[in-house]
């Protein structure tokens, strides 16, 4: 798989989209040829962030982001998290890397589906007051690239993985 580059000049919907999918690409690169084993091992002082607790966290964000706070969708985890702060973190650690992998794709399409309704500009409730598309992509950019980040370092401790 090779990342898609976002182009030199298109304009700020088409730029932040294509640079949140450059990072999300990167997240499943990361992922790939892994095992179950290596995904789920802890090797930073956080027993949390391991690559499959990254994957089912960012799938987490993406349902959180698109489609509970712009759709106004339920949230699947309300309880869940209710009862552990970690549970996205933690609930990855049970699942097959490939089916995190195949779950985070699959969330990303139903945000990208959500975005592709949406100017920028729109606004929806959020708290006491109001967000727009712009705040989300922008935000999920930063979350993205700050995991596919961690992602990278945990690569290279696995076996020595590094780049693209």
């Amino acid at each position: 798989m090779i990342r898609t580059e976002p182009a030199f000049d298109g304009g700020e919907r088409e730029q932040l989209g294509a640079f949140l999918d450059f990072l999300r690409e990167a997240v499943v690169l990361k992922c790939a040829g892994l095992t179950d084993e290596q995904a789920r091992r802890s090797l930073v002082p956080s027993e949390l962030t391991t690559t499959a607790g990254l994957v089912g966290h960012l799938t987490y964000v993406e349902h959180h982001w698109f489609e509970v706070v712009l759709a106004g969708r339920p949230s699947r985890w309300d309880e869940k998290l209710a009862a552990d702060r970690d549970a996205d973190f933690r609930e990855a650690l049970t699942i097959p890397l490939a089916d995190l992998v195949d779950a985070y794709r699959a969330q990303c399409a139903v945000s990208r589906e959500i975005a592709a309704g949406m100017a920028p500009e729109t606004l929806v409730s959020f708290r006491d007051g109001s967000i727009n598309l712009r705040y989300v992509l922008i935000h999920m950019v930063e979350e993205t690239g700050r995991h596919a980040g961690h992602l990278d370092l945990l690569r290279e401790l696995t076996d020595g993985r590094t780049g693209e």
